[in-house]
């Protein structure tokens, strides 16, 4: 067990070194929040240095490891971190437009497949067999599924970043659960449990700095680093998307759910605004501490069917969720009409 601690420390202290590090250049160039929407408060006072200190922590710990090799895969992970890193930067100082955000977002994804991390077949949800990519076509399809799967994950993390320590807190969870994952005898990747507990390092020593209320975000580059390396590390730990999809349940919930009202209302989907679950619990009169625990309780509980669950369960489980869900929005859209017909 000692090789899975040594490196969720070793990234851990890195984080909270390199915040520490970063703080007093933040605050002297002013690499503060911008005004936008998607946010608590309109003017964000914090400092936008989270991602970088959590990139820098996570890739240093995993270079400093002696049990885990750098395979070529990994390699590949560390170079579109880095890139995530000076885009993000650049993001966090001076908003990029939605449109070349996507378009490097599609360009990681290009990068990755051409490295050789692919999803190379699914489980069948209605049998115990599965369905593999192969030849041209199943190519294609791979890198079809990669590209939804990294571009779902990165923005729907991304919008879950509206309360203190919503998305850095879901995303630990979601890191640690790939982990025990990891372990269990049918999986068995130590690689990837070393990977997922220098993940969850990093993100414990930024949450530290990131509760309500947060003295530090972790802006464009934290967001991206969230979604990005959740989305690599379940498809290397055998391409367990079903999985991952149950324990986000939330945030790909709330993902789908706006997009589906601004397609409705017309607007763009990539416009920020406030229609996300958790602002309308604000809304509601929730405190940002009882979003966290809400959000928090559901992820455990769905973790915890994701752990203990066949490829059948889960698609049992994610089907009764949805379903209570779309009730629960329903609810929620109804209270809130009454509270506004009100005032």
């Amino acid at each position: 067990m000692e090789k899975f601690i040594s490196p969720f420390l070793l990234s851990f202290f890195l984080s909270v070194f390199f915040i520490w590090l970063i703080y007093p250049l933040a605050k002297k160039i002013l690499w503060q929040g911008r005004e936008e929407s998607r946010h608590l408060v309109k003017k964000i006072k914090a400092l936008r240095i989270g991602g970088a200190a959590m990139i820098l922590a996570f890739i240093l710990a995993l270079i400093l490891d002696r049990n885990l090799f750098l395979s070529w895969e990994i390699k590949g992970l560390f170079l579109a971190l880095i890139l995530i890193l000076i885009v993000g930067i650049k993001d966090d100082m001076k908003e990029i437009s939605w449109k070349v955000n996507l378009f490097f977002q599609i360009f990681l994804v290009a990068l990755i497949f051409l490295w050789g991390i692919r999803i190379e077949y699914i489980t069948n949800p209605f049998s115990s067999g599965m369905i593999n990519f192969s030849g041209n076509a199943g190519l294609l399809v791979s890198f079809l599924l990669v590209l939804i799967w990294v571009l779902v994950l990165i923005n729907a993390l991304n919008w879950l970043d509206g309360v203190d320590g919503l998305s850095g807190g879901t995303t630990l969870i979601s890191a640690l659960t790939i982990f025990f994952l990891s372990l269990k005898p049918e999986v068995n990747q130590p690689p990837v449990a070393i990977l997922a507990m220098a993940f969850s390092g990093a993100i414990l020593g930024f949450l530290i700095f990131n509760f309500y209320p947060a003295k530090i975000l972790a802006g464009t580059c934290g967001a991206m680093f969230f979604g990005f390396t959740l989305a690599v590390l379940a498809i290397f730990s055998g391409t367990k998307i079903a999985t991952s999809i149950l324990v986000l349940f939330l945030p790909l919930m709330d993902f789908l759910w706006v997009i589906g009202e601004r397609i409705r209302e017309g607007k763009s989907i990539f416009k920020p605004d406030q229609r996300h679950l958790h602002f309308k619990l604000l809304e509601l009169g929730w405190s940002p501490i009882k979003i966290n625990g809400f959000f928090f309780s559901a992820t455990v509980l769905f973790s915890l069917i994701a752990l203990h669950t066949r490829i059948l369960g889960k698609s049992v489980a994610l089907l009764v969720a949805v379903l209570l869900m779309l009730v629960f929005l329903w609810f929620i859209k109804k209270k809130i009409k009454k509270l506004s017909i009100k005032t």
